[in-house]
């Protein structure tokens, strides 16, 4: 192929390539969430290129981690980002520059192995938030052609800014939205999200008549446990307990940190009958599973109190209702705060 004939397939190449990235960076900028944006992006890339695999590598710790924890954290996300220390990142993209290659020795440490056994090359794309390395993208491909050293890094190197900017701006937004509705102690929901989400079940109860029940949770004898062991403890005590909390109910239950160490579970579709059973169910696994602190084990405890939502009870009289339960139930065990 003659210089000039090399140069319009190129120049093709290089046109097809930059509609495919115009096409990507459009879809991705009507994203709301880091989330969808994420999602969205690696499911076009590896369709519009034709790639084998494509998977999301963090570093820890990572802008992201208060989605990629706990109940936040999707199957999606489960299936395809990978976490990886900020050295072990660093040793593939000096200057912040891509790093391809078809010596797949080179990553063998941090390639899935669910995407080694079909690739024959790679390359990785570094992503920035505020100049710092977050992240990359990884590519692989079963053409041991497709990605090497002296392939050139251009467009790989646009892909990575328009991406760092357009997570950079759902970030600020997603993290504000954050810091409103969750409490930053415990991580679960907080009081403001929750007064929504009950609300929200009112008025499902009015219009179709769905059973709608809460639980008032408190933890027993909390002062005594700050007074003791000092309030560090009693901070891991309240992460503990709302943890354990989120664990031990279904999907479409939530937990809320209410005030103090107060919390209020939402159990949807739920009878009365049944919230005093999770109640019980709650209870029983705090006094079977002490709280590990310091080498040593705490014995922590709590009370619940249920309330089941009938005819137009409002808000208000709904979780007076599930404290009152909560306070018979203490006064029957003899229970002090």
């Amino acid at each position: 192929m003659s210089d000039l004939n090399q140069l319009i397939e190129n120049s093709r190449i290089n046109e097809s390539i930059a509609k495919k990235l115009f096409a990507i960076e459009t879809e991705v900028l009507s994203c709301q969430s880091s989330h969808e944006l994420l999602k969205h992006l690696l499911e076009s890339i590896k369709d519009k290129f034709n790639l084998t695999g494509i998977h999301l590598l963090l570093v820890e710790p990572t802008p992201l981690s208060y989605l990629l924890n706990g109940n936040l954290q999707s199957n999606w996300h489960k299936q395809n980002t990978r976490r990886i220390s900020q050295q072990q990142l660093s040793i593939y993209h000096t200057d912040n520059k891509p790093f391809l290659t078809n010596d797949l020795k080179q990553l063998a440490t941090i390639i899935p192995k669910s995407l080694l056994a079909k690739t024959q090359s790679a390359a990785l794309t570094p992503l920035t938030l505020e100049n710092k390395l977050f992240g990359s993208l990884l590519f692989t491909d079963n053409d041991k052609k497709r990605f090497h050293p002296q392939l050139g890094t251009y467009h790989l190197e646009q892909l990575a800014i328009k991406i760092s900017l357009c997570l950079s701006n759902v970030l600020i937004r997603e993290q504000l939205e954050y810091m409103a509705n969750y409490d930053r102690l415990t991580g679960v929901a907080n009081r403001r999200l929750m007064e929504t989400t009950i609300n929200e079940e009112l008025i499902r109860h009015r219009r179709y008549g769905v059973p709608f029940s809460l639980l008032f949770i408190d933890c027993n004898k909390f002062k005594y446990i700050n007074d003791t062991y000092g309030h560090d403890c009693g901070d891991k005590v309240l992460s503990y307990v709302a943890s354990q909390l989120q664990e031990l109910i279904r999907e479409n239950d939530r937990c809320f940190r209410y005030a103090g160490d107060e919390f209020v579970i939402t159990l949807a579709s739920q009878t009365y009958e049944e919230a005093l059973a999770a109640s019980k169910r709650l209870c029983q696994f705090f006094i079977n599973n002490q709280m590990p602190y310091q080498g040593k084990l705490i014995p922590i405890t709590i009370s619940c109190g249920a309330a089941q939502c009938e005819g137009n009870i409002n808000m208000d009289e709904l979780l007076k209702r599930a404290d009152q339960h909560l306070y018979k139930q203490k006064d029957e065990l003899s229970i002090k705060a």
